[in-house]
C-alpha cells in the first residue's frame, strides 16, 4: 500500500547535534553535528542511504539541486517514497555540514584542518547511529551505500547487526584492496606535494593544482576504458586538445569549489584502513557474523571494487545474494542506469 498523502512528503536539509563523540583513536570533540536529507513519509519504514567519497546528503535533493541517486529513490522510483522515507547523512569528517576537518574549533576558533581526529568508516557509522537515535529512530528498514557509502553499510551490519533487516552494498570491497590504496595513495601525495598545500593550512582550494590531479586520477578508475573509447574516440576540441583531457581538466577544476582538500585526504584515509576484518579474526569469518540480508552489487570493469573481491563475501554470509551488472560504465556503474539494476533493488527490498 502506497502512503501518498503530500502533508506527509515533507524534505528536511538541516544538521543535528550529537554532542560528544568519541572516535576509534581515543580522542574526544565535544559538539558533533551531522547535516541530514530526510526525505519521505514520516510513519514510513527507514532506509538508510550513505554517500560515495566526495558525495553529501543530498540524495534525493530538490528541484534546483537534483541528488546523486535521484531516479533511484523518489515517488514511483525503486526506493518508492511513496513507501518509505530515506534519510543520507553527510559523514563525519566531511564538508558538507557535518563536522570535519573544515569545521571551527571551539577552543580555538579556528578550523581543526590536520588536527582534526583521524577518522574511520567506523566512527562514521557509529556517528550516524547516534544520529538516527537522536532523530527518535530505534531500527531501519535497509541500509544502502555504494563505494565509501557501501563501506559504512558493511560496517553497519556488523556494528548494529540488529539495527536493520537488510544491507545493500554497491561496488565496494570488505576491504580496501592494495590497488585501491595505491591509488588512494596517488591522490594523496598530488595534495600533499602542492606548495600551496602548507600542512593542510592552505588558504584556498582554489589554489591546489595537486587537488585537481588528485581528482583527475580518481576519475580515471571510476569509468573504464571501454566508456572513454566511446565516448572520446581520441576527439579534438576548439582549442586543439583531446576532448578526454579537457573532461578531467573539468572535473579537477570543478573539485576545487565544492569540496575541501582536507576533508578529501581525511576520507581517503577512512577508504584505505576499511577492513571489516580488522579485529574480526578476518574478512571470511566476519562475513559469517551478518544477521540481516546481504545484497551485494558489482559493476562490470570496475578497477577498484571487482567482483572477484565481492562475490565470494557474499557467499560466507548466511543471507546474501550477489548481483553482477554489465556495464560500460565500470564503478560509477552504480550512479547511472538505473534501469538495469533498480528493479533487483526494488524487488529485494520488499
Amino acid at each position: 500500500m502506497s502512503l501518498r498523502n503530500p502533508a506527509s512528503h515533507p524534505r528536511t536539509n538541516q544538521s543535528i547535534s550529537i554532542g560528544t563523540f568519541t572516535f576509534e583513536s581515543g580522542e574526544v570533540l565535544s559538539d558533533v553535528e551531522l547535516a541530514y536529507e530526510r526525505y519521505g513519509p514520516t510513519n514510513a519504514p527507514v532506509i538508510l542511504v550513505c554517500h560515495a567519497l566526495t558525495g553529501n546528503q543530498l540524495a534525493v535533493g530538490s528541484r534546483d539541486e537534483r541528488g546523486w541517486w535521484a531516479g533511484l529513490i523518489g515517488e514511483d522510483c525503486p526506493i518508492d517514497t511513496n513507501r518509505y522515507q530515506v534519510i543520507t547523512f553527510n559523514v563525519l569528517g566531511g564538508c558538507h555540514g557535518s563536522t570535519g576537518p573544515a569545521s571551527v574549533n571551539p577552543d580555538t576558533g579556528k578550523p581543526y584542518r590536520q588536527t582534526f581526529p583521524k577518522v574511520t568508516i567506523r566512527d562514521m557509522v557509529h556517528a550516524q547511529y547516534e544520529a538516527l537515535q537522536h532523530l527518535g529512530i530505534t531500527h531501519v528498514h535497509a541500509i544502502a551505500g555504494g563505494s565509501l557509502g557501501g563501506m559504512q553499510t558493511y560496517e553497519w551490519g556488523l556494528l548494529y547487526p540488529d539495527f536493520m533487516k537488510k544491507l545493500f552494498i554497491l561496488a565496494a570491497t570488505p576491504y580496501l584492496s592494495d590497488y585501491g590504496i595505491a591509488f588512494n595513495h596517488i591522490g594523496a601525495r598530488a595534495i600533499k606535494s602542492d606548495p600551496h598545500f602548507l600542512n593542510g593550512d592552505y588558504h584556498s582550494n582554489e589554489d591546489l593544482r595537486g587537488f585537481e590531479i588528485a581528482r583527475m586520477t580518481g576519475m580515471v578508475t571510476y569509468r573504464s576504458s571501454t566508456l572513454f573509447e566511446k565516448r572520446f574516440d581520441r576527439s579534438y576540441n576548439t582549442d586543439t586538445s583531446y576532448e578526454i583531457q579537457s573532461y578531467l581538466d573539468y572535473h579537477g577544476d570543478k573539485i576545487k569549489e565544492r569540496f575541501d582538500a582536507n576533508s578529501y585526504l581525511y576520507l581517503l584515509e577512512a577508504m584505505n584502513n576499511h577492513d571489516i576484518g580488522r579485529g574480526r579474526n578476518g574478512w571470511a569469518q566476519a562475513a559469517k557474523q551478518y544477521k540481516a540480508e546481504v545484497h551485494t552489487f558489482s559493476f562490470e570493469h570496475d578497477l577498484l571494487y571487482p567482483e572477484a573481491l565481492i562475490q565470494p563475501f557474499s557467499t560466507f554470509c548466511k543471507k546474501g545474494k550477489h548481483h553482477h551488472i554489465p556495464t560500460d560504465y565500470g564503478h560509477d556503474g552504480f550512479l547511472v542506469e538505473f534501469d538495469r539494476w533498480g528493479k533487483w533493488v526494488e524487488d529485494q527490498l520488499i
